[in-house]
């Protein structure tokens, strides 16, 4: 746990200004996107109606540049947004914003129990912690009774698959089975970027482990107006199998 958080917070500090640099366009300066599909919330409302937003303390974990903390906010959310990594919440003070923005481990959440209606994430902290049951347990702690939190992750079957949005992407590779986590280390060995796969049943186990109630599973499909390419995403590959899975939970 604790060397994946030290090499995700390095890499990410580093490479915060590139990331936002080609990705800030497409996730823009106050919109909620799931994932690289371009799944809107507003459209989803995996988090309830707009509507119904107003007034409730929300937690965004992994937030980046709180581009989602920011629509939240529109709709008279109150947000915090946390992230690991101190330079991507420059970012975030960079474009603007009325709302706390804490430098954290989602492992080790720093505010009291049931402090939070909602929390959410996407494609923040899940897939880059090794004990993610630790990062879902804190969650529940700090939401109240009642309360939601949706995240998202890479879908695990995209691990079968290289990493490429051509057709070499399309041909399995390697065991969905295989939990062995993508490592890049520096020249003495030290862990730089880690990333940790998780199965589906792995990921409802850990929800279940942690007390929260597995409500839905999102697997968006591609839509007809992105051609963007992303990583491993692309319109040919998002046409044939999963990018992105979306986790609906909730405290009892």
């Amino acid at each position: 746990m604790a060397e994946s958080s030290r090499a995700n917070r390095g890499w990410w500090d580093r490479n915060a200004d590139d990331y936002q640099v080609e990705h800030g366009t497409f996730l823009g300066d106050d919109r909620f996107v799931w994932g690289p599909e371009g799944l809107d919330e507003i459209e989803a409302e995996l988090l309830g109606p707009p509507e119904e937003l107003k007034g409730k303390d929300v937690l965004e974990i992994g937030a980046g540049a709180a581009q989602c903390s920011r629509w939240l906010a529109a709709q008279g959310a109150r947000p915090v947004a946390l992230d690991l990594s101190h330079r991507q919440l420059q970012h975030a003070l960079r474009i603007g914003g009325s709302f706390p923005l804490v430098c954290a481990d989602a492992g080790d959440l720093p505010f009291a129990d049931a402090s939070f209606d909602l929390a959410c994430s996407a494609y923040g902290a899940l897939p880059f912690v090794a004990d993610p049951v630790r990062v879902l347990r804190e969650v529940r702690r700090v939401l109240r009774p009642g309360g939601r939190f949706v995240f998202s992750v890479t879908h695990p079957i995209r691990w079968a698959f290289p990493d490429e949005p051509g057709p070499e992407g399309l041909s399995v590779s390697a065991s969905y089975f295989d939990r062995t986590p993508y490592v890049e280390q520096d020249e003495e060995g030290r862990a730089v970027y880690v990333e940790h796969h998780r199965t589906i049943g792995d990921r409802v186990r850990d929800i279940v482990a942690a007390d929260l109630r597995l409500l839905d599973l999102v697997e968006p499909e591609w839509p007809a107006w992105n051609s963007s390419e992303w990583g491993g995403w692309s319109p040919l590959r998002g046409n044939l199998i999963p990018g992105t899975a979306i986790f609906v939970c909730a405290r009892d």
